[in-house]
């Protein structure tokens, strides 16, 4: 088996989240070389011991695991585009811009060409979980590529996991991501409910986020292996129908209060109606309820 700690390594965009996530390479025994259009996101880097340049393909020709973190498609297309120039057969191209999994596709495909492999490598957590080395990464690649990444990723990367073929890795960040802003907008709306009742909205953030620290937020619920409908004799049944009570209870108590401080809450309503078959049970809200 390859050791992968003596593969080299080299990253490509070093801004808010690339900076952070390659400097929690400096030390590791194979080497890495960075890469950006400024120079001083490259100053630090070359005063600590790496390599630097401003070209991806002086990239190619020096690492063996380069990672992409540029801003968006078009951007992604350039650089593997000139990385493909130079680069070696065997080597691993991951990219952690959140892209289409249609052009982390395609550009595979072109890789693979080359002997190359691209892999999809969104990441989750931001600039603090970067900062902290505890992001979680997405892995679309074949199982060879993923052994090879898997490493380096374990330097910036508490969570690493291998989500399917490429492509598979952006699907799993737009479905996280789908959750991410759907929950915003819900929690917009909670606020809103919360303000014209006269209270503070600030004050209501602190509970939630107290609370959310200590159950896990919407994460909780998300221990099933599919999401078909449960059968009564299922195990998860009466742990998911007692979720869906509280859960109905209280949207149709928060609904009541809207109503007489005439306050809309859309979401809460689709809530109410969804709650109980998305967790696999028969919802119990009646239509007069609703």
């Amino acid at each position: 088996m390859e050791n992968t700690a003596l593969l080299s390594v080299g990253y490509i965009g070093l801004g808010n989240m690339g900076a952070p996530m390659a400097k929690r390479l400096l030390d590791r025994p194979g080497g890495l070389i960075v890469c950006d259009t400024r120079s001083e996101a490259l100053e630090p880097f070359g005063k600590a011991g790496a390599k630097v340049t401003s070209s991806p393909r002086e990239v190619a020709e020096y690492a063996d695991v380069i990672s992409v973190t540029v801003l968006n498609d078009e951007q992604v297309r350039d650089v593997v585009v000139q990385m493909l120039e130079v680069a070696r057969p065997g080597t691993v191209v991951a990219v952690h811009s959140t892209i289409s999994d249609v052009t982390a596709v395609e550009l595979a495909q072109l890789c693979g060409e080359q002997g190359v492999e691209l892999v999809d490598a969104p990441v989750s957590g931001g600039a603090p979980g970067a900062h902290k080395g505890k992001l979680a990464v997405m892995v679309g690649a074949s199982d060879t590529a993923f052994e090879k990444v898997r490493e380096p990723f374990g330097h910036w990367a508490e969570l690493v996991v291998h989500a399917g073929d490429v492509g598979a890795g952006t699907r799993m960040k737009l479905a996280r991501n789908l959750l991410h802003f759907v929950s915003f907008t819900a929690a917009a709306e909670a606020q809103r409910l919360a303000e014209a009742a006269g209270l503070d909205i600030t004050e209501l953030g602190k509970v939630v986020r107290h609370t959310d620290a200590i159950t896990g937020g919407v994460g909780a619920i998300m221990l099933r292996d599919n999401t078909a409908a449960l059968d009564e004799n299922d195990n998860w049944y009466p742990i998911m129908s007692h979720v869906r009570d509280l859960g109905e209870k209280d949207l149709l108590l928060a609904i009541g209060l809207g109503e007489r401080l005439d306050v809309t809450l859309p979401l809460a309503r689709i809530a109410l109606t969804g709650l109980g078959p998305g967790l696999g049970v028969d919802s119990t809200a009646t239509k007069e309820q609703r």
